[in-house]
């Protein structure tokens, strides 16, 4: 498997409403980050659905490399 670009070293803080989806860029190729625009096309690389569960902010993952995608775990740190 291909390796994710490092869109940046660092999550992305963002408030998100309960109930509603979102789409996570997985590629790193993605110019409307942390969300997918479909530049994964021809890859194999998938975006990953996070559904809220209650109006709050979450942080989620720059660097792509995170083991709890889509939410950041601290990977960052060690690229």
């Amino acid at each position: 498997m291909s390796e994710p670009l490092v869109a940046q070293k660092a999550p992305y803080p963002v408030e998100v409403e309960a109930g509603k989806n979102y789409f996570w860029c997985s590629c790193g190729r993605s110019a409307n980050q942390p969300f997918c625009d479909g530049s994964h096309k021809d890859t194999e690389f998938t975006p990953v659905k996070y559904t809220a569960d209650a109006d709050k902010k979450v942080f989620l993952c720059g660097c792509k490399h995170s083991d709890k995608k889509p939410m950041c775990d601290g990977s960052h740190a060690r690229l």
